[in-house]
């Protein structure tokens, strides 16, 4: 009997210690800040920065996309066949700027040269031509062998190949000299604004392809192929697999026993077993009033402010807007 007594007070001990153990660990557990909040992420609304007919649409709601791929493509003929016609104009500048820096051909002076020398031969005729109709007249009885007219005719002819030896004689100087440096200049210049419509062109057909701009999860596809897109008209709605935090609010009697940087646990229902690790990324500077989603015990005319924690989610366990509880395991130094 005596026996039975002190194995019976033994396992009573037992129990008493197991028990005060787990009340100690319980509330030592519950000596933490906790935290009620919501799963927050970016969200981006892709749209193409042209205005053309959608040829093409490669993601569907709920796929995962990384940085660079290409989510939807515009039809580009009209794109290509600019840039077509951009390159024959290039193609003719450059022509043209290199038949300025080269110069005057000597076929070209020579050629000027030839005119000079027949515009000379004519206007000597022309004077010959004048010269003997005065020497008739003059050697005439009365001057009647050769009328006034005939006379004004050949002044009119010596001096319109005078004229025109002048002309010969500046275009020959303008063939040795070559082409001015303005001309050289405003053709490069030319070139230059040709080969930039180019590159514009070439940037609007990589802009035809709109390409994710980090990894992310596709929420929504809002057109389709043979939609008219534009820069007002988003394409598709993703949402950025990081950053991931939460978004929970803290009392002002609870704001100062947490610090940016500290560490903590977020717990959902959905894995109540796997915490994610997660650490104080923002606390707000002003007081607001408790927003209806909040899930907390406070009255919600308290005033709170904002915590943002931050989580690392590499199985990306964390959905927008699901409900989590953060758990501050020890209190700041």
């Amino acid at each position: 009997m005596p026996k039975k007594l002190l194995l019976v007070a033994v396992v009573v001990v037992l129990l008493g210690g197991g028990l005060w153990w787990y009340l100690q660990s319980r509330g030592s557990a519950e000596k933490g800040l906790v935290l009620y909040g919501n799963v927050d992420i970016r969200q981006v609304s892709l749209a193409f920065t042209g205005s053309e007919r959608i040829a093409k649409m490669n993601v569907e709601e709920g796929d995962t996309v990384k940085t660079g791929d290409v989510l939807a493509s515009l039809d580009t003929r009209a794109l290509r066949l600019q840039i077509d016609k951009a390159q024959a104009q290039i193609a003719a500048q450059e022509q043209n700027l290199l038949r300025l820096k080269n110069g005057s051909r000597p076929e070209d002076i020579d050629r000027a040269r030839a005119q000079d020398q027949a515009a000379r031969a004519q206007l000597d005729l022309a004077n010959t031509q004048l010269r003997r109709l005065q020497n008739i007249r003059a050697s005439s009885p009365g001057g009647r062998a050769v009328s006034q007219q005939d006379i004004d005719t050949a002044t009119s002819q010596q001096k319109v190949a005078q004229a025109e030896l002048e002309d010969r004689q500046k275009s020959l100087r303008l063939a040795q000299i070559g082409p001015r440096a303005e001309d050289v200049a405003q053709a490069a210049a030319q070139l230059e604004g040709a080969r930039a419509d180019l590159a514009l062109l070439r940037h609007n057909l990589d802009e035809a392809e709109l390409k994710a701009p980090q990894n992310a999860v596709v929420r929504s596809r809002l057109l389709e192929p043979g939609d008219m897109a534009s820069p007002q008209r988003p394409v598709y709605s993703l949402a950025l697999t990081d950053p991931k935090w939460i978004r929970a609010y803290v009392s002002e009697a609870n704001l100062g026993r947490i610090k940016p940087g500290m560490k903590a646990q977020v717990f959902t229902d959905s894995h109540p077993e796997r915490p994610v690790d997660g650490h104080v990324g923002f606390i707000s500077s002003v007081a607001e009033f408790t927003p209806k989603s909040v899930q907390t015990e406070e009255l919600r005319t308290s005033l709170v402010y904002e915590v943002r924690i931050i989580v690392a989610d590499p199985d990306n366990r964390l959905r927008l807007g699901m409900p989590a509880t953060v758990r501050f395991a020890d209190e700041p130094n």
